[in-house]
């Protein structure tokens, strides 16, 4: 049996198109044990995730975490589920809408976008098989990261890369590794806290809280660190903010080992100490709200500031589907398609169709099948 996925619905002349493959990170299909017992165990179960020789980390896995994490998540997570289900995977949907009205705004030519999770669903080889049906030979690998990183970036690539392994025909491929310091992005994330500010009483300190990754990942070399802090540079700059006025953090820690610092509970806990007690919360790092925002920094670490003496505790939402964030967010995809028929002013369908047709006449008159 072949290894490749059968071309069946191949034919010469058949019309081709560019698409963008949207890809986040995860959620569970519901907020039980069960379903987060199979996100955990494929999420735990990647090596880019957990850097620890398999002979190790498997049976840690499945007889220390997989038996008890599932049922507490479970419980985190039905915190934030809403109507609509996942808000990760809801915000997403609604981001995935507007790029595609947005891009059909300013290409001549078929530009189709689909959303994929690197765990869970919608699934990237159930994402890619929907591009290949509409007929897209040009494709724009999209992470929603801005910051790069291994454990994030570089795993939603393996795993485009290993389903597309699968195909005979592949696509011409392009990928965006990182966003973290477009000027559109630093924009967008500025203006929305100008904009909370004009409804909110601003806070003292302003806390910029990244997720974490183990401080061993960037001593070999991972760029992660270095780009959070250049994110949260450019937009303490943009914002005239003083060294006073805000923390660089990190949050989501997992197991004994030591993570980048400072980490962001820590940091909340310390702050009232200080004479702080007033802060706002962003996340600069999540494209989409998430468990890790919606619930870890607006419930959790509002209950270790508070506990520890603060007063005001405020979270700033992610970008999710604001103006200025599609916009950026097309901006990087306009940059990274450029040269692709699609997006040429010069488009024209009904002079693609007639080479199509001359294309297929062709093909026939060498022996084709009709």
């Amino acid at each position: 049996m072949s290894r490749f996925i059968n071309e069946q619905d191949y034919f010469h002349g058949k019309a081709d198109s560019a698409g963008v493959l949207l890809v986040n990170l995860g959620t569970p299909d519901a907020p039980d044990a069960p379903s987060l017992r199979r996100y955990l165990n494929e999420f735990l179960s990647d090596p880019r995730v957990v850097e620890i020789p398999r002979l190790v980390w498997y049976p840690i896995l499945n007889l220390a975490i997989l038996p008890k994490r599932p049922a507490a998540s479970a419980e985190k997570y039905k915190k934030i589920w809403t109507e609509q289900g996942s808000p990760l995977l809801s915000i997403s949907r609604q981001q995935q809408a507007a790029i595609q009205k947005e891009l059909e705004r300013r290409f001549q030519g078929p530009m189709k976008v689909e959303l994929a999770m690197r765990y869970g669903n919608p699934s990237i080889r159930n994402s890619l098989l929907k591009l290949k049906a509409e007929g897209v030979r040009r494709l724009l690998i999209l992470p929603l990261y801005p910051q790069y990183c291994a454990a994030t970036t570089a795993t939603s690539f393996d795993a485009t890369f290993k389903e597309l392994q699968r195909w005979r025909w592949m696509p011409e491929l392009r990928t965006v590794t990182h966003y973290h310091d477009h000027p559109g992005y630093i924009e967008a994330l500025a203006q929305s806290l100008f904009e909370y500010w004009n409804k909110n009483l601003r806070g003292e300190v302003l806390v910029m809280s990244f997720h974490g990754i183990p401080k061993r990942n960037l001593t070999q070399g991972d760029p992660y660190y270095c780009e959070c802090q250049k994110t949260a540079r450019l937009l303490a700059e943009n914002l005239n903010l003083r060294p006073n006025e805000y923390r660089v953090t990190f949050q989501s820690r997992f197991g004994k080992a030591e993570w980048l610092q400072p980490y962001t509970d820590k940091t909340l806990e310390a702050l009232p100490k200080e004479g702080v007690k007033s802060v706002d919360v962003i996340c600069p790092g999540f494209a989409a709200d998430c468990l890790e925002t919606l619930e870890e920094i607006q419930l959790e670490n509002k209950e270790v500031f508070l506990q520890a003496g603060g007063q005001q505790y405020q979270y700033v939402p992610a970008l999710n589907t604001s103006y200025r964030h599609i916009q950026m967010l097309c901006d990087v995809i306009q940059q990274h398609t450029q040269g692709w028929a699609e997006t040429s002013p010069d488009w024209n369908g009904q002079t693609l169709q007639k080479q199509a047709e001359l294309t297929q006449k062709r093909a026939q008159d060498q022996g084709a099948k009709p």
